[in-house]
């Protein structure tokens, strides 16, 4: 099972690129060594080989003589970023629709029932749960997708939806009831096994929260 930082974890690679992606850690930050080993209770070794980590996914620059750094924020990153997503996210949910059993259906059903509860809170206003609204929407996208076959693809695609999630928690907009509206025309796409459906309206949903994000990001 692919496993993304939206799942928070522990170990020191978890929480820095955690911090990265909701921004504790701000583009363009340096990571001094040793204020981050200190902050992150890590060994030099560790933390050397974290952010090189790190820096081949793409969250950290690692600059000749000058360091490590958090890397840099861009809208033409984003829209490469999203682009890529509507790629293999749509191929992933083709093969997944085509190849789930009965096992895919019901983890998807309780993932999007885990969605939609805490969507409900935050169309009322509720703003205190971010971090259980993203993981929950990494949760059903993952779902949706699970049965694709290939773990390469899935992998791939965990990295992907982090980095377009660091821009969304770089803004913190919500699209509210018309995300809400998607969310449910895929989830019941995929339960009738309507291929296409399922993959035009995948593809909307990620360009319109594209469109969202760019608007706040200039």
């Amino acid at each position: 099972m692919a496993k993304s930082l939206n799942i928070v974890g522990s170990s020191t690679y978890q929480r820095i690129k955690r911090d990265i992606i909701f921004g504790a850690l701000a583009p363009g930050d340096k990571l001094k060594l040793e204020k981050i080993r200190m902050r992150y209770s890590a060994s030099m070794s560790t933390l050397r080989e974290t952010l090189n980590r790190l820096a081949s996914e793409g969250f950290v620059d690692a600059k000749d003589q000058r360091g490590f750094f958090v890397s840099e924020v861009s809208q033409s990153d984003l829209v490469e970023i999203a682009n890529l997503r509507v790629l293999l996210e749509c191929h992933a949910l083709r093969l997944s629709i085509q190849l789930g059993d009965t096992e895919w259906e019901g983890n998807l059903v309780a993932a999007h029932h885990k969605l939609h509860m805490i969507e409900k809170k935050m169309l009322e206003g509720d703003d205190s749960k971010v971090e259980d609204w993203k993981r929950y929407d990494w949760g059903f996208h993952l779902a949706l997708i699970q049965a694709c076959g290939s773990q390469n693809l899935l992998s791939l695609h965990s990295v992907l939806y982090d980095k377009y999630l660091r821009y969304q928690m770089l803004i913190m907009t919500y699209r509210g009831e018309e995300a809400v509206d998607e969310h449910r025309k895929m989830f019941q796409a995929a339960l009738d096994r309507d291929i296409e459906t399922a993959i035009e309206t995948l593809e909307v949903h990620v360009r319109k929260g594209l469109e969202h994000t760019m608007i706040a990001f200039k």
